[in-house]
């Protein structure tokens, strides 16, 4: 599980297959592993709805956030946004609803399956200011001070490396541009079991940062006026934490996690 590569194939594997299959089971539906076997446990991570958005289309919905980075964004008439870990490109399209016809959205995905679906979508709504690009989120293929807004949908988390991917956020955004995420945090400590699991690393969980830690990096990155804007807080299922934790362990887990966390973070850049 320390390996970054074999990190991002687990995460490819997996929405690779989500894509081909149309169904919802990554940080917000039925947990798979790295082989997609159903091992038919639910995160009690639902993202919010998005059905009453203008521009939602049904088909970029496979229920895979875990928040409404939309809600907060700010997007204004005109802007220039982009979409890290952009899938079928549900968050795409209702930013493009808010931008309009002189804006422009562009979604990145690592996945050629989810690019694929999301072009598929695209051409039903008929969109010509969207673009969906191939691309890792620590290393996105976007010029320096380009987008007015960056926003991203519980997909930082299953980035091996934050700390490059803010930076990369910083370098993207124009000067006073802002970002808005929705992510997965925790509170407190992690038990090792878990943090190893590659199944829960694919579900969102295993990668996720203390909240600290987590709002630290954003500020390094440079960013300022740094808010949580939205928080809600996440249970794993008894069932799945069994899995890979005997009964004194889950003992320890319950008294050192405080909690996992869904949450939306505003920042903007100097």
């Amino acid at each position: 599980m320390n390996d970054s590569n074999s990190l991002k194939e687990i995460v490819k594997n997996k929405y690779s297959e989500i894509a081909k299959s149309s169904s919802g089971s990554g940080c917000c539906g039925p947990v798979s592993d790295c082989c997609g076997n159903s091992v038919n446990v639910e995160f009690s991570m639902i993202g919010d709805d998005y059905k009453s958005f203008d521009g939602y289309v049904p088909d970029a919905d496979l229920g895979l956030g875990c928040g409404l980075p939309t809600e907060f964004a700010g997007f204004k008439n005109g802007d220039i946004v982009v979409d890290l870990g952009s899938g079928a490109g549900n968050d795409v399209f209702v930013a493009r609803s808010l931008v309009g016809e002189s804006g422009k959205v562009i979604g990145i995905d690592m996945t050629d399956e989810m690019i694929e679906k999301a072009n598929q979508n695209k051409a039903k709504v008929g969109y010509r200011n969207v673009e969906f690009i191939l691309g890792e989120i620590e290393n996105i293929p976007i010029e320096n001070n380009y987008a007015d807004v960056v926003i991203s949908n519980c997909v930082l988390n299953l980035v091996p490396d934050k700390r490059k991917a803010f930076k990369e956020i910083y370098r993207i955004l124009k000067p006073g541009a802002h970002f808005c995420v929705s992510d997965i945090v925790i509170k407190g400590e992690m038990p090792d079991e878990l943090k190893k699991s590659a199944e829960l690393y694919a579900g969102c969980v295993a990668g996720a940062l203390k909240q600290e830690e987590y709002l630290e990096i954003i500020s390094e990155a440079g960013f300022y006026n740094i808010e949580i804007r939205k928080s809600r807080r996440i249970e794993l299922p008894m069932e799945l934490l069994s899995k890979y934790l005997d009964e004194k362990s889950l003992l320890d887990f319950s008294n050192s996690l405080q909690g996992i966390y869904s949450i939306t973070v505003t920042a903007d850049k100097k």
